[in-house]
C-alpha cells in the first residue's frame, strides 16, 4: 500500500463510545496502521471545526449525530473547502441516504454491520487516492480558471449555435455587454456585418475550426471593434459539443496601418507634386514674364482680353500648385492658446454667405464654459471650414441642416459637424482624406486633405460616420488644455 510508511491522521466522528472503539479496532488491524493516528470526536460543533482546519487527512462519520446528521456534517464541511476525503458511516443499507451522500460530496459510504477490516483498508486507500487525484484536478481546475480569467483577449464558451454559455471578464470590457446579457445573445447578433455569419458557420461546419478570422463587431455603446476570431470544438463534462472561443482586439493595430499607409501615400504624393510643381513653375514663370513684357509694347491696348485670360490662368495655375504642396506636407502651425468656441464662431462667420444662400438651417451647441486649446486660429479655422463647406454642399437647398456641437471631457473635446445630405458610401470613407480623391465634378480632392494635414499638426484626431441618403458626422477630437 503506498500510504504504509506515512502517518496517516484519521478522525472517527461518532456519538456512540462503543461504535467509535469498534471502528477504531477494526483500524488498527490493518497491518500499515502501525504509525496511524486514530482519534475520536463525539460532538458535531468539534467536529466541524477539525474538518474546517484540515485537521485530519480522511474522516469516518456516523450518519445519526444527534440533533444533526453526518450528512448535514458533509454538506457544511464541503461548503466550506474541506478537501479532504470523508467517508459516511450508515446504520444499514438505505439506497436514498448513499446516494444523497455520494451526490453531497461523500467519497465513499460504508454500512457498520458489514465493515471488515480489509473494506477498512480498501477504503482508506481508495479514498486517499481519489482525494489525491480530486486535489490534483482542483490544483489545475484552478490553473486554467486564472488563465481564463485573466486573459488580455476575450475567451468564452458557445453552445453548437454559437449562442454564448460562459465568457470572461475581458469579453464584458471589449464588447462592453454583461455576462447575463451575453448569454442571451450569439456571436454572429454582434457581428457588424450580417452578411458575414453564414459564411462563417459553414466555414466552421466543414472544417471544425477557425483560426484568425478578422470580424467587425458592434460594441453596446455602439462602437466597432476589429478582432481576430478564432474557434474550436470541445466536449463539456458530460460529452456536449461545445465551440471554445477567442477574440483578439487589433482594432488600434488597424488604426494605425491606416495612418502609416496614408503617410506613405501623403509623402509619395509630396514627392510626386514637388517635381510637378518645379517643371511647371519655370515655364509658367517664363509665361508670366513675357505676358508682362508685353504688356508694355504698343499693340496692348488692342489684346488686353488676352493678356487678361494669361494672367488670370497663370495665376489660377500658381494657386493650384501651392495648394498641391500644401497639401503634401506637414501644415506650418503657430499654436497659441485660444478658445475652441471662439475658433469656431469665427469659422461660421466665414461660412455664413453659403449657409444663407442654401437656405440651410444651422443649430449650435456649446457647453457653457470656455474651452481652452493650443491652436493656429487661421489654420485651425480654415480645416473646419472645409468640413463645413463640404457639409454644405451635401445638402439640398432650403432643406438642409448643419448642427455643430462641442463635447468637452477630461483631456479632450470632440467638435461635432453633423449635417443631413446625401452621406457617403462606405467605399468613398475609406478614401475621404486622401489627396486628389474627389466625388465633385470640378474638385481637384485636396481639400480634406489639408484638412487631415492641419489637425494632425494640432494633434487633434478624426473620424467621419455617415450614412448614405441620411446625413454625415464628422468628429474631431482635440486636446485640451488642464
Amino acid at each position: 500500500m503506498e500510504n504504509e510508511k506515512k502517518n496517516i491522521r484519521i478522525l472517527i466522528v461518532e456519538d456512540d463510545e462503543d461504535d467509535f472503539y469498534y471502528t477504531r479496532d477494526l483500524l488498527r488491524m490493518i497491518p500499515q496502521a502501525e504509525n496511524w493516528t486514530i482519534d475520536w470526536s463525539y460532538k458535531y460543533k468539534d467536529a466541524l471545526n477539525y474538518i474546517c482546519s484540515k485537521h485530519y487527512d480522511i474522516y469516518f462519520v456516523d450518519y445519526y449525530l444527534g440533533a444533526k446528521t453526518g450528512l448535514d456534517l458533509l454538506e457544511e464541511g464541503i461548503a466550506q473547502n474541506c478537501n479532504e476525503p470523508i467517508i459516511l458511516l450508515t446504520g444499514r443499507g438505505n439506497q436514498s441516504i448513499d446516494m444523497k451522500a455520494m451526490q453531497s460530496g461523500a467519497i465513499d459510504y460504508l454500512i457498520k454491520s458489514e465493515i471488515t477490516t480489509e473494506k477498512l483498508e480498501r477504503a482508506i486507500r481508495y479514498a486517499l487516492e481519489k482525494a489525491q487525484t480530486l486535489k490534483v484536478l482542483r490544483i489545475n481546475e484552478q490553473k486554467y480558471r486564472n488563465i481564463f480569467e485573466q486573459s488580455k483577449d476575450a475567451i468564452f464558451l458557445l453552445d453548437e449555435d454559437f449562442k454564448f454559455l460562459t465568457v470572461n471578464e475581458t469579453t464584458n470590457l471589449l464588447l462592453q455587454y454583461s455576462s447575463d446579457e451575453l448569454l442571451s445573445m450569439t456571436i454572429t447578433d454582434l457581428m457588424a456585418d450580417d452578411t458575414q455569419s453564414l459564411p462563417l458557420i459553414e466555414k466552421f461546419q466543414s472544417e471544425g475550426e477557425i483560426i484568425d478570422f478578422e470580424l467587425e463587431f458592434v460594441c453596446k455603446n455602439g462602437d466597432d471593434k476589429i478582432c481576430l476570431f478564432s474557434a474550436s470544438k470541445i466536449k463539456g463534462n458530460d460529452e456536449t459539443p461545445l465551440i471554445q472561443g477567442l477574440l483578439h482586439d487589433i482594432t488600434k493595430l488597424r488604426a494605425a496601418e491606416k495612418t502609416v499607409l496614408l503617410g506613405e501615400k501623403m509623402a509619395l504624393a509630396g514627392r510626386l507634386v514637388q517635381v510637378l510643381a518645379h517643371e511647371i513653375r519655370n515655364p509658367l514663370t517664363n509665361i508670366t514674364l513675357s505676358a508682362e513684357h508685353l504688356q508694355k509694347e504698343e499693340h496692348y491696348n488692342t489684346q488686353e482680353q488676352y493678356f487678361e485670360i494669361i494672367f488670370r490662368n497663370s495665376h489660377r495655375i500658381n494657386e493650384i500648385i501651392t495648394q498641391l504642396i500644401h497639401s503634401s506636407r506637414p501644415a506650418d502651425v503657430n499654436l497659441q492658446p485660444a478658445f475652441l468656441q471662439t475658433v469656431l464662431d469665427e469659422t461660421i462667420t466665414a461660412a455664413t454667405d453659403r449657409i444663407i444662400l442654401r437656405d440651410v438651417k444651422l443649430q449650435i451647441n456649446y457647453p457653457d464654459v470656455l474651452i481652452p486649446i493650443m491652436a493656429d486660429k487661421v489654420q485651425l479655422s480654415i480645416a473646419f471650414l472645409n468640413i463645413i463647406t463640404n457639409s454644405i454642399e451635401a445638402m439640398d437647398d432650403g432643406e438642409g441642416r448643419l448642427i455643430i456641437s462641442v463635447h468637452p471631457n477630461h483631456e479632450n473635446c470632440e467638435v461635432r459637424i453633423t449635417d443631413n445630405g446625401s452621406g457617403i458610401s462606405e467605399e468613398n470613407q475609406k478614401k475621404l482624406f486622401e489627396p486628389y480623391f474627389t466625388s465633385k465634378r470640378n474638385g481637384i480632392g485636396l481639400g480634406l486633405a489639408a484638412t487631415l494635414n492641419i489637425l494632425q499638426s494640432h494633434l487633434a484626431k478624426i473620424e467621419v460616420f455617415s450614412l448614405e441618403g441620411t446625413g454625415t458626422t464628422f468628429s474631431i477630437n482635440l486636446p485640451v488644455i488642464n
